[in-house]
């Protein structure tokens, strides 16, 4: 309900005659006044949005960890309790926000304009299998001149900016183990 001139008045004249009649008001000032964030479960976290790292509080319902609130925290160090317009979208990621958002790996054959719904476990096999394919039909062991180079490359990586510094070294760990030689981060571009 929009507070409109009319309503304002409306309430001001119902509160106006409870308390010259000596309705008690408290119980019900009590309840309006809970917030909906009372019972909720609080989760500190980081926005994934871009290499800033803004910190985040996320208000749940417990046991069915539906998202109920987020703000930024203002005990944070970087930004103090703001957040960009992106942050404060991020709530529209929890699937019960967004009925949109996909929760499952979709799948397009070749040729087709269908997509279908796989299994995780399909697609990540599917993913595995492919990398080893391409590593193996594209791989380098000894450039022009004759030298070693152990090198991949028919993959290329690009890197994002909501990783964290350990995830970024450990990516570029697998990436170099694999012999993949073109790397390049969100940062840079």
């Amino acid at each position: 309900m929009g507070i409109t001139r009319r309503n304002f008045l409306k309430a001001a004249g119902v509160i106006t005659a409870g308390t010259a009649l000596g309705i008690d008001l408290k119980p019900a000032e009590a309840k309006a006044s809970e917030l909906k964030i009372t019972k909720a479960k609080e989760t500190k976290t980081i926005c994934p949005y871009c290499a800033v790292g803004c910190g985040m509080l996320v208000h749940s319902i417990p046991h069915t960890n539906k998202v109920i609130n987020l703000e930024g925290d203002p005990d944070h160090v970087i930004n103090r309790g703001a957040l960009c317009s992106k942050g404060t979208t991020l709530r529209q990621l929890a699937g019960s926000e967004n009925p949109r958002r996909l929760t499952k790996p979709l799948y397009r054959a070749p040729g087709s304009s269908e997509w279908r719904e796989v299994s995780w476990e399909w697609a990540i096999e599917q993913i595995a299998r492919r990398v080893k394919e391409t590593r193996d039909r594209t791989f380098i062991t000894r450039n022009k001149k004759g030298n070693v180079v152990n090198r991949c490359e028919g993959i290329a990586s690009l890197g994002s900016a909501a990783l964290d510094n350990e995830e970024c070294y450990l990516l570029v760990k697998m990436l170099r183990t694999l012999g993949i030689v073109y790397l390049e981060h969100q940062a840079r571009i």
